[in-house]
Order: C-alpha cells, then sequence, then structure tokens
C-alpha cells in the first residue's frame, strides 16, 4: 500500500479519506521555501546529540526541541490552520486537544533504521480500542526526504489494528522492523512539504546511507487529557510568553480538559498565571 501524495489545495474531507484509509498522507509544497529555511536558521544551531544513546534514539541523530521559544516562524507551523483542522477532526472525541510535541531532527549519515513503533505507544503502552486515536503527528521536511537520506517509513494501513497486549506488540515491531524494506514505504518528499499520519500507524526514521543530513521538524497534538511528551510549561520566557497569542497559549495546554482538568487553585484558569489579561471562566476553557 503507498503512501498517498496530494496538493496544497486538497480539502479537508479528501485528507481525512486518506488518513482513514492509510493512516497517512503527504501534502507536497505547503510551505514555501523561506519559511523552511527560517526555520532550520532558528533551530539547527541548537541540535545537539540526544543524551540517550541507543537505536531508538539514534546514535547519529541530532534534535532540537523549544520550538516556540526559538522560533517564531516555527509557531506558525504549530498553529497551520490546515493541519489544525484536519488535527481536530481526527481527535474530536476529546473536549480538545493540545500541543504534544515540536522538535527538529537532524538523521545524520550512517544512521542507523529507528525500530518501527507506533507513536501513542508513550502512554504506557496503554492498549487503547482499534480507531481511538490519542496523537495525531506531522513531520514537515526541512529538507528534501528521500529512501536513503532517512526518510520515514511508514506501514499504511497499520493504524487499524491494535495489538491486545504490549508482547504481541513487541513481535510486530520487531518483525516490521527485521523486513523493514519489505514492510515499509518510505515518506519521499520536497523540502516545504508536510507528512501526517495518526498515533496508531506503525512508522521509523529510515537509515541515511547518504552524505547528507535529513531534517525535520515534528509537530504533534494529543489529547488534551493526556500527559504531553514535550513539557510546554518550561522553557518560555516571561518574555516569550506575553508576545504569543491566546489561541496558541491554549493549545500548549492553558486551558482545561475533560470535565474539571487543569484548573488552578479554585477552578481558576491556569492561564492567568502568566497572563492575567486572558483570563476566563474556567469551563470557558474547555472547549
Amino acid at each position: 500500500m503507498s503512501i498517498p501524495h496530494l496538493d496544497p489545495s486538497a480539502n479537508r474531507e479528501t485528507i481525512l479519506e486518506e488518513l482513514e484509509s492509510k493512516g497517512c498522507v503527504v501534502i507536497d509544497n505547503l510551505i514555501d521555501k523561506s519559511t523552511v529555511e527560517q526555520i532550520k536558521s532558528d533551530m539547527v544551531p541548537h541540535l545537539t546529540p540526544t543524551p540517550v544513546k541507543d537505536e531508538f534514539a539514534g546514535r547519529h541523530t541530532k534534535r532540537a526541541g523549544l520550538l516556540i521559544s526559538r522560533s517564531p516562524e516555527g509557531r506558525e507551523l504549530v498553529m497551520h490552520p490546515k493541519i489544525l483542522e484536519i488535527t481536530e477532526k481526527i481527535l474530536s472525541h476529546s473536549t480538545n486537544f493540545q500541543l504534544h510535541n515540536a522538535q527538529v531532527l537532524a538523521v545524520g549519515p550512517g544512521a542507523e533504521l529507528q525500530s518501527i513503533h507506533r507513536d501513542q505507544w508513550a502512554f504506557d503502552f496503554f492498549p487503547f480500542p482499534s480507531g481511538f486515536e490519542t496523537t495525531f503527528a506531522t513531520m514537515w521536511a526541512l529538507t528534501d526526504f528521500t529512501a536513503e537520506n532517512g526518510a520515514t517509513r511508514l506501514v499504511p494501513g497499520s493504524h487499524k489494528v491494535n495489538e491486545t497486549n504490549s508482547e504481541e506488540a513487541f513481535k510486530t515491531s520487531k518483525r516490521l522492523t527485521v523486513n523493514f524494506e519489505k514492510e515499509t514505504e518510505p515518506a519521499e518528499m520536497k523540502a516545504g512539504s508536510v507528512l501526517l499520519y495518526t498515533g496508531a500507524l506503525y512508522h521509523g526514521a529510515g537509515p541515511n546511507s547518504t552524505e547528507s543530513v535529513r531534517i525535520g521538524l515534528t509537530i504533534q497534538y494529543t489529547l488534551g487529557w493526556l500527559r504531553q511528551e514535550e513539557n510546554q510549561y518550561v522553557g518560555n520566557s516571561s518574555e516569550v510568553l506575553n508576545e504569543l497569542s491566546e489561541d496558541l497559549l491554549r493549545l500548549m495546554g492553558y486551558k482545561g480538559a475533560a470535565s474539571s482538568l487543569g484548573f488552578y487553585d479554585n477552578l481558576k484558569d491556569s492561564i492567568a498565571v502568566i497572563r492575567p489579561d486572558l483570563e476566563k471562566e474556567f469551563n470557558e476553557t474547555l472547549k
């Protein structure tokens, strides 16, 4: 099963049809070259090797987080209207959703295949029902993605059936990883394109057999009542927080979730701690 490609004019229904069927889709050339170059300029200087040096983290992979603080242009991608429109539908079984992480990943020459996995395993391998999506991911290409330089490898359609326990999941992961050339498809795309995929879809960073670095920006969203992968409440100065729009602050997690999660003091709006001017009744932030 191949990875579908759509042009930037594709409407929400068309994109959702591909995500429902395949669990993934590439939107080609969604952002322009100047945006790509600005985000690289903002983030590449901060790339560092991951402290945990194992096959999953990648011995030849560098990362840089704190996108909100470091890249005003990157914030625009977090809030991209087409992406949020799709995310809202994919995660519509929750009262709201939030930013899960935003991180630049650079897969260097010699990088090995990342173990094929599901992002939803971040939640302690909880056995979510089939079809119940916990996260929705985007991978923005800041360089061209090719089969040779480490393009994300995916198993289209694998989002439809979940294993019943972690032991079964590990067996599936091992089989897909060992047989990745046959079992997975590379998300090849030009810089400025974006890959969308669900949290239940099997995927992993591909091996890089070239002399160039493959750079991507992953921005993921999750249900409002789940713990975020990247802590959004630290790392941003008061100056940065004062620059941000209310919509972005709410997406970062300064809001309620479910029926009563996330309040401050006596059912107060948590945003009051950093931006008193934006405070609302707590129940209003659940929307």
